[in-house]
């Protein structure tokens, strides 16, 4: 019984998965507008590994000003030397996305020393890819902190300017457990359906306003995302 149920788990990721795939060619055939991100101030957690910093390269290489913020100074570090070498402008800042306070500080310190976000990445994220009964309350904390929460608390610091100069883009990295539970992934997967459901809700309200709020609803990454 317990094998059906992860296969079950298993299947219905999958058929999230292919959801995802599917729009994803609808939007490859029907493409937004491009438009040039040269001059945006792209602010992106998680920024010291893995899609983080492949996102922040290529932001760059097309003409944004970078805010990386990771937990990981070295690294965090290295991603802003990176854009550097490449003759891109990057500023690095450490922040704990698991701390409420400690975004409310750092955000005012990129505002104080950089200037205001017009681009937010909502993409620090962790997995503890443990048993719910077998996972200690405090991962299970840590990882609703990081892949939930943090996306009230980063959006609470830099949504009110984008509204009052009606511009500016939010966007939040998500996951097809963001869309079908699966075994094993209890709190992984409340922690992006909480993500999905907050990108939801901001979008329809922002929707009054000339600016964008988008999720992408990621498949397969290989990063280092491991808790615990």
């Amino acid at each position: 019984m317990a094998l059906l149920k992860d296969i079950i788990g298993v299947v219905l990721l999958f058929v999230a998965s292919l959801v995802a795939r599917l729009l994803s060619v609808v939007r490859l055939i029907f493409p937004p507008a491009k438009k040039s991100v040269s001059g945006e101030i792209a602010l992106i957690t998680g920024a010291g590994s893995g899609l983080g910093r492949g996102m922040a390269l290529s932001f760059a290489r097309l003409g944004a000003t970078i805010v990386a913020w990771d937990i990981n100074e070295e690294a965090n570090e290295a991603t802003v030397q990176m854009i550097r070498q490449e003759g891109g402008k990057a500023f690095g800042f450490v922040c704990d996305c698991s701390k409420r306070d400690d975004i409310y500080r750092v955000a005012q310190k990129v505002k104080s020393s950089v200037g205001h976000v017009t681009i937010l990445i909502n993409n620090a994220g962790i997995v503890t890819g443990r048993k719910f009964l077998d996972c200690p309350d405090d991962l299970i904390q840590k990882t609703m902190d990081i892949n939930t929460n943090a996306h009230f608390w980063t959006t609470k610091a830099f949504l009110p300017h984008m509204v009052e100069q009606n511009h500016g883009h939010l966007v939040s990295i998500a996951s097809a457990a963001g869309l079908a539970g699966t075994a094993g992934l209890a709190d992984y997967c409340t922690s992006k359906f909480g993500a999905v459901g907050f990108a939801d809700s901001i979008r329809v309200r922002l929707c009054l306003f000339v600016y964008l709020f988008v999720y992408f609803v990621c498949r397969w990454v290989s990063w280092n995302s491991r808790a615990g």
